[in-house]
This record gives C-alpha cells, sequence and structure tokens, in this order.
C-alpha cells in the first residue's frame, strides 16, 4: 500500500480521525476499532463463539491511551481497557471507518 496518513487526531466524541496522503480523511469510532482489533487472541475469539474466553464487552467511553507506529505500515494501539497487542495495518485501517465528505 503506498497510502500513509498525515494526521492523527482524536475527537471528544471518542473518534480516531486520520487523514490520508491522497486527500482522504477517515473517522473512527473506538470502540469499532476495539471490536475490529486483529491480534491472533482477539480473531481466534471472533471465529470461535463458543470459545472458553469470549471476547470481553467493549467498555463505556474506551478511547485510545496511545498510538505508536510500527515500521511503515502498521500502528499498535493502546485502548484504554489495557489492550495493546493488535497491529492495524495501514491497509486495514484505510478499510475500517468511514469516510469524512
Amino acid at each position: 500500500m503506498n497510502l500513509h496518513p498525515t494526521r492523527l487526531s482524536l475527537t471528544p466524541n471518542h473518534e480516531l480521525t486520520i487523514d490520508w496522503d491522497d486527500g482522504q480523511s477517515r473517522v473512527y469510532a473506538i470502540d469499532e476499532l476495539r471490536a475490529s482489533c486483529p491480534c491472533a487472541t482477539c480473531r481466534a475469539q471472533r471465529s470461535d463463539p463458543s470459545s472458553l474466553s469470549p471476547l470481553p464487552p467493549v467498555e463505556p467511553g474506551l478511547t485510545i491511551r496511545q498510538m505508536d507506529p510500527v515500521g511503515n505500515y502498521a500502528y499498535r494501539i493502546l485502548f484504554s481497557d489495557g489492550h495493546d497487542t493488535g497491529i492495524f495495518t495501514l491497509e486495514l485501517l484505510r478499510e475500517l471507518g468511514t469516510e469524512v465528505v
């Protein structure tokens, strides 16, 4: 993927906004990002609803505490519930969220 974020910002409404270098802006609800976590544990729990350790419910008021780049291809997100093992690739981030028009 040749697209890269040019700006990341958090809104008071618990949303993340990413501006991309092609001029597109996308907005992401924090709880939807958390529910889409791509880590192995979350993927396994989503694929097996009968799992002994189901995904915990998303806490009200969930926020992003920190967002760190991983190389030149992804971000690791630390959520306020302590979860930080998902590496959100730029491709995934571009697919998630809603385009701001």
